[in-house]
């Protein structure tokens, strides 16, 4: 790698230029972010009624064509870091955005095949693939992208509007999909799908690129060995993100509660609220630091909810819970960034990223066995279990830290 790359990758200005400005510089990439999500999160609540009353597909099918984007985001991860660090930050989102256009365009294909509805299922879940390992691509570059642009001191502050990003997007495009919905049915969805990235890539379009940080493949495995305790930190803490966004309903159904979806407004306006504050501390104090003190929030969060005996503390619960969890993923991630080779940061983001996607494949199968052995409350209590592990895996980097170990 010449000297160059070198220079462009890791500090492409100089710090007190961005003293004052890193988040005008982050802003076209937030932005790009949340307008690319939109196309995920539109689908969110519309697919499964159009596999079942559309197609007429049992529920088995449906899992399989909703949960096989998030199966391809984690296979592909692996790729997506590799292909930001080799190609640059830019390439990557622009090649992601296109991808989850045409995933768009096969969504429409697959509306002409319903007297067909096998063929228009492995359509719809072609499109899923599609759309995962676009999703892949501009999160990870977007991540390798912004932190070129601002230099890797500012990881948290990358990550944090990043996520600020996708969960709006995620809050937003429910309700625009189901109002698309009942006005043009799935035809809307598909054609949304299609020129929502496009807008997106019109944005991004302009903005500079960094220059590729490395010359060369790297095995996962290898950048995964150094992430690996921050990502396990990740993990357990985003078993309470998990369980409250998957079992959330069926607790106030079971406790007579009416409508939790202001437990989704609580936990989603302390998230972003958290991010928006607080978003800073990860690189002024330390990841470890902040996520130990975050996660213990967090799981305070989750035993309110565990022993809530009305909707108002359930609410509270649910505040409490997102706003410990969104500062623990950037705590842990900017753990992950200073232990990862600088050359390898689009890789180590992808690892970074994996360990959410394992941790929410696998939290509702073994919160629902949980469930059923225990009652619906017991998940909360499970989650906040796992939660405070996270808080022994925050203490160890906090250590290694201390003790100037581990750290690239």
């Amino acid at each position: 790698m010449t000297q160059k790359n070198i220079h462009h990758g890791a500090a492409p200005v100089p710090p007190a230029a961005l003293d004052g400005s890193v988040v005008l510089r982050l802003l076209p990439l937030t932005l790009t972010v949340f307008i690319g999500f939109l196309t995920i999160g539109l689908q969110l609540p519309v697919l499964p009624l159009h596999l079942h009353d559309t197609l007429g597909m049992g529920t088995l099918v449906i899992g399989l064509v909703v949960g096989a984007q998030f199966a391809a985001a984690l296979l592909s991860r692996a790729w997506a870091g590799n292909f930001a660090d080799m190609r640059g930050g830019k390439r990557a989102v622009m090649v992601g955005l296109l991808m989850a256009a045409v995933s768009g365009l096969v969504y429409l294909a697959s509306l002409a095949f319903v007297a067909e509805p096998i063929l228009s299922t492995w359509l719809l879940l072609a499109g899923r693939v599609l759309l995962a390992l676009g999703e892949s691509l501009i999160v990870t570059g977007a991540l390798g992208w912004g932190m070129g642009l601002v230099g890797a001191r500012h990881a948290g502050k990358v990550m944090a509007w990043n996520g600020i990003a996708m969960y709006g997007a995620y809050a937003l495009g429910a309700p625009v999909g189901v109002a698309l919905n009942s006005g043009w049915g799935f035809t809307g969805i598909a054609v949304a799908a299609m020129f929502i990235p496009l807008l997106a890539l019109a944005i991004v379009s302009g903005v500079r690129p960094v220059a590729p940080t490395a010359t060369r493949r790297t095995p996962f495995y290898k950048v995964l060995g150094t992430v690996w305790v921050p990502g396990l930190g990740l993990a357990l803490c985003s078993v309470g993100f998990g369980v409250l966004t998957a079992f959330i309903a069926l607790l106030f159904a079971a406790r007579d509660w009416g409508d939790a979806s202001l437990a989704f407004s609580a936990f989603g306006l302390a998230f972003i609220g958290a991010r928006i504050l607080f978003g800073h501390l990860p690189d002024k104090l330390g990841g470890a630091r902040v996520a130990l003190a975050c996660v213990l929030i967090e799981a305070v969060g989750l035993l309110l909810i565990w022993g809530a005996d009305s909707a108002a503390i359930a609410y509270l619960g649910a505040a409490f819970t997102g706003f410990g969890y969104s500062l623990a993923f950037p705590g842990f991630g900017v753990e992950a960034v200073r232990r990862a080779p600088a050359q390898n940061r689009g890789l180590a983001m992808g690892a970074y990223v994996a360990f959410l996607d394992i941790s929410l494949g696998i939290t509702s199968p073994l919160a629902g066995a949980l469930a059923s052995g225990w009652g619906i409350g017991a998940v909360y209590l499970g989650g906040a279990v796992a939660v405070a592990l996270s808080f022994l895996v925050a203490l160890r980097l906090l250590m290694q830290d201390a003790q100037g170990k581990q750290v690239v």
